[in-house]
């Protein structure tokens, strides 16, 4: 009985209710901020204390970690905010955007519209994962130099000052201000108009429309896939950029790509099998909180929100506190044994 009270208390809490429908309307924005935080210190202090591993390797890693965090979170605030903004102000206002014939059937209470938009604001984290990995492994170089004050080349401090688009990611993140649900967004007035205008013309799009009622049942696990496609999108991008750098030694290199994808491997592969196994295990729960809201127009963002905030911890837990030390310290000794096999095969 006082478990029961608990929850429904829980459920009915207006500041649960505010954030979860602020995290459905800004998920790019939420799991950027969250790998922000995990990347600059749980994951930075995990593969700080990763024993039996050079330094220099672990340095690399670190960072990696670093410059990710901040450059995944500054191309969200200038990029995905806007599209979050712009969607939000179609839920807000939908008849200003989307025509009458359209709002019978695909309006922001229905799954399928709920499905498309959550694929548009998604979409950024995808048609950003190449500029995001080269402007990352682009950085590492000068967070070595900078913040770790380790130079493992001679040149590596000319190369770190001789980066040509040093200055322009300095104004970039200099110009990034943090992101406060509480103020209003950034981007408002007539460039939020013409991109809620822009994104309203998709929406109306009546193949965009088939595909969303075809597809709107998957909207439980959409947030999910689309994280998993824009890691693999992202870890490739970062191997194939890592390759190509001139500042970071070849041993150093296959390091962190091993590093890079091991943990994006196993993320992924333990993320959803944890997520599934707690999804099924909080359908009573879940069943109940539908009941209690089941007359509240904001229940879908209610429902869009937690599907959102249960993967992003699970992954964002797998991915920057328990893998760090398991993934720095087996992506060196991967390396070693292939040296080693290599040396012995005579290549």
């Amino acid at each position: 009985m006082q478990i029961n009270s608990i929850t429904n208390k829980v459920f009915s809490n207006k500041t649960v209710l505010k954030g979860l429908e602020k995290i459905s309307e800004h998920a790019t924005s939420f799991a950027a901020g969250a790998s922000l935080l995990m990347s600059l210190g749980v994951r930075t202090y995990s593969i700080y204390k990763t024993p039996d591993v050079e330094k220099e390797n672990r340095f690399y890693a670190m960072a990696n970690s670093i410059t990710s965090g901040i450059v995944k979170f500054g191309i969200v605030e200038a990029i995905a905010l806007p599209i979050e903004n712009a969607v939000s102000k179609i839920d807000k206002n939908a008849s200003k955007y989307l025509k009458d014939s359209t709002l019978k059937n695909f309006n922001p209470q229905t799954s399928s519209y709920k499905f498309i938009t959550q694929i548009i604001k998604l979409s950024t984290g995808l048609i950003t994962a190449i500029p995001k990995s080269m402007l990352t492994i682009a950085l590492i170089p000068v967070v070595m130099d900078k913040v770790f004050k380790y130079n493992p080349l001679n040149d590596l401090k000319k190369a770190a000052n001789e980066f040509h688009n040093k200055s322009e990611a300095h104004k970039f993140f200099a110009g990034v201000k943090r992101f406060n649900f509480e103020k209003e967004p950034v981007f408002t007035g007539r460039v939020g108009d013409k991109i809620a205008a822009g994104i309203g013309k998709i929406i109306e799009n009546k193949k965009v429309q088939k595909l969303a009622q075809k597809y709107e049942m998957e909207d439980e696990d959409i947030y999910k896939h689309i994280t998993a496609m824009t890691d693999v999108l992202l870890t490739s991008a970062s191997v194939w950029q890592t390759n190509k750098s001139q500042s970071i030694k070849e041993n150093c290199k296959r390091v962190l790509n091993y590093n890079n994808i091991i943990n994006t491997a196993i993320t992924i592969l333990a993320g959803y099998w944890v997520d599934d196994f707690i999804k099924n295990h909080t359908s009573k729960g879940i069943e109940k909180f539908k009941e209690i809201h089941k007359n509240n127009p904001k229940l879908p963002k209610y429902l869009e929100g937690i599907n959102i905030i249960r993967p992003t911890i699970i992954f964002a837990f797998i991915y920057y506190g328990l893998l760090p030390i398991f993934s720095t310290y087996t992506s060196e000794k991967l390396d070693k044994f292939i040296r080693k096999d290599d040396k012995a095969i005579g290549r």
